[in-house]
């Protein structure tokens, strides 16, 4: 799972917190035993040294029977089963216990990332994507075409409002499934209220889902990001924009083009852009302008970039949080 350095370690403090408390509810356990019950003690005390004893005699390959030391082993861990019993105790009182018995607080069972280290590491993406509450309202499976005409046709794209948006969604899922092996670039352009924002979301569950890092911003936040970092405007801010825009396996980047365009942001676009296309890394950007509008809005060079690089893709029909609305 292609988890940063710093989100690794996070998990990573994560398990050894859940070692170390594991560890003093076990202490705790002990010394609660063996203040009720002295004698558990005294047995603890004589399975250590009859163990060491016994190791000794091995190191120094000197005759003894191992049945004989089995055998009292075996009949001090009985009296210590039926003195906890009688005590009150669980037989397992005394064990060291787990939040996930299967890796044993590790995070991975033989060389494998257990179950729970990706549980984790999901839960850890969604949050520092800052959409964790959206996904569970907006994904593919909330997904719905009712609001999409099958009788409205544009004659510009030759299909209908409800062709059209199956087309796309059938693309978006090609590219989820490709994107671990070849991480494209989208574009959503089309009016608001189509669900280019949705349709993002979706993609994003779905690509957090397989444990890649996400990083979702409006246009407006990503130049603020910029400018903050450039023209130190905090100083108790550490902003690695290096590693938060550019290294995030997939960036989505919603309503481009209603921030307030001048030569710093369309600088930083085309910086953005370009890096992420060098590091090979998907973004998706949506926005209410054309093709037209983005060259016009910026520069050749941007238009350039994503007309080569990204798959485009037009979003039309009436806007459905309009429709939703008059429609309860």
């Amino acid at each position: 799972m292609p988890l940063k350095n710093s989100q690794y370690d996070a998990l990573m403090r994560e398990y050894n917190r859940r070692q170390l408390m594991h560890e003093n509810l076990r202490i705790a356990h002990i010394q609660e035993v063996y203040k009720a019950l002295p004698r558990i003690r005294q047995i603890d005390e004589e399975i250590s040294s009859s163990s060491a004893a016994y190791a000794k005699r091995a190191i120094r390959r000197e005759a003894f029977s191992m049945e004989e030391f089995k055998g009292h082993l075996e009949k001090l861990k009985k009296e210590k089963q039926r003195l906890l019993k009688e005590g009150g105790f669980p037989e397992d009182y005394l064990e060291l216990t787990y939040t996930c018995p299967k890796c044993r607080d590790t995070g991975y069972i033989h060389g494998q990332k257990c179950t729970c280290y990706l549980q984790a590491a999901a839960s850890l993406l969604y949050n520092q994507s800052g959409l964790a509450g959206i996904l569970e309202k907006e994904n593919f499976d909330t997904l719905s075409f009712d609001y999409y005409s099958k009788d409205e046709k544009y004659a510009r794209h030759g299909r209908t409002v409800y062709e059209n948006m199956t087309m796309v969604v059938d693309a978006c899922h090609r590219y989820v499934r490709d994107f671990p092996s070849a991480k494209g670039s989208l574009l959503f352009t089309g009016s608001a209220g189509c669900g280019k924002t949705f349709l993002s979301n979706c993609i994003a569950k779905a690509v957090m889902d397989q444990y890649y890092s996400v990083v979702y911003m409006t246009a407006a936040q990503l130049f603020d990001l910029f400018s903050r970092e450039q023209f130190k405007q905090d100083e108790e801010q550490e902003t690695d924009v290096s590693q938060y825009v550019y290294d995030c396996d997939l960036l989505i980047l919603d309503d481009l083009g209603t921030e307030l365009s001048n030569s710093f942001t369309n600088s930083k676009l085309f910086t953005c852009i370009n890096e992420r296309l060098s590091r090979k890394n998907g973004t998706i950007i949506s926005t209410n302008l054309s093709l037209a509008g983005i060259r016009d809005t910026y520069s050749d060079r941007i238009y350039s970039r994503i007309l080569g690089n990204y798959q485009c893709f037009s979003f039309y029909g009436q806007d459905i949080r309009i429709l939703k609305r008059y429609s309860n």
